[in-house]
């Protein structure tokens, strides 16, 4: 497997199965890794800790970063290559804008609780698209609203990515049934306990039920919701619905979700 930084390496993975990455690999990762080997075609990870994303209290300088680790990783669930570009390569210019698209902004979700996040997402995986020149690119449902924030964003600028077609792959969990997050490192073992009670919550019927399971187990709660899938918005009769949560436990923020049957 190859691990390249240049621009000019790319050339020959072209209509590839891409998976962007902010590297801190976990089984989660490798998921999307193996859901793109069945392509059939090659499959490029990349690995890049997004400056853009990260607001100034927020935990970038302390986000996991082992490149080494991450490519043994990568390779081992088949991948062909580990692109990581450094901070001047992705960003030749501070002057890069782009229009976000309505679930990046309409929410008030993540886009509420994280201001320019989702400006920094676009712009990093809109250069990765422009520079890898995929196919087809797995992104992981945990990042739920970043997932259809991604889809609408290629849709928005069909004409600039005509072929690339964005999957969504499912939740990976561990045995407990917590969601695998590379901040799950920062959890103590009191913490992790804790933080089950976001998957339990999950389930809880009402938005009241889940923010008062997560009141009861001590977590911090940012958002507990039942949105409409497709939007993020209230829920429409009939339409498919989401649950979605993001809550800290200690310092370490968590977010999750899980598909919900309407039946109201």
């Amino acid at each position: 497997m190859d691990i390249i930084s240049e621009i000019a390496d790319l050339a020959q993975y072209e209509n590839c199965a891409f998976v962007p990455t902010m590297g801190a690999l976990h089984e989660g990762h490798l998921s999307l890794i193996r859901e793109a080997k069945r392509f059939h075609i090659p499959v490029v990870v990349s690995i890049f800790v997004n400056p853009e994303q990260f607001a100034p209290h927020e935990d970038y300088e302390t986000y996991p970063k082992s490149l080494d680790q991450d490519s043994r990783f990568a390779k081992s669930a088949g991948a062909d290559v580990v692109f990581a570009p450094s901070v001047e390569t992705m960003y030749p210019n501070s002057n890069q804008t782009i229009t976000l698209p309505p679930a990046a902004t309409e929410p008030q979700l993540e886009d509420a609780c994280r201001p320019g996040h989702f400006r920094g997402v676009c712009l990093a995986v809109a250069r990765l698209f422009d520079l890898v020149k995929p196919t087809a690119a797995i992104f992981g449902e945990k990042d739920y609203q970043q997932f259809l924030v991604i889809h609408q964003m290629v849709q928005q600028y069909k004409e600039r990515w005509k072929n690339l077609h964005i999957i969504g792959a499912p939740n990976i969990r561990d045995d407990d049934g917590l969601a695998m997050s590379s901040r799950n490192v920062f959890l103590t073992t009191d913490q992790r306990t804790q933080a089950l009670a976001i998957h339990q919550a999950l389930n809880e019927p009402t938005e009241k039920k889940m923010v008062e399971m997560l009141d009861q187990h001590g977590l911090d709660v940012e958002y507990a919701v039942i949105r409409d899938e497709t939007t993020l918005l209230e829920p429409v009769h009939g339409k498919p619905i989401r649950a979605l949560i993001a809550a800290k436990v200690g310092n370490v923020r968590l977010i999750d979700n899980c598909v919900r049957n309407n039946s109201s």
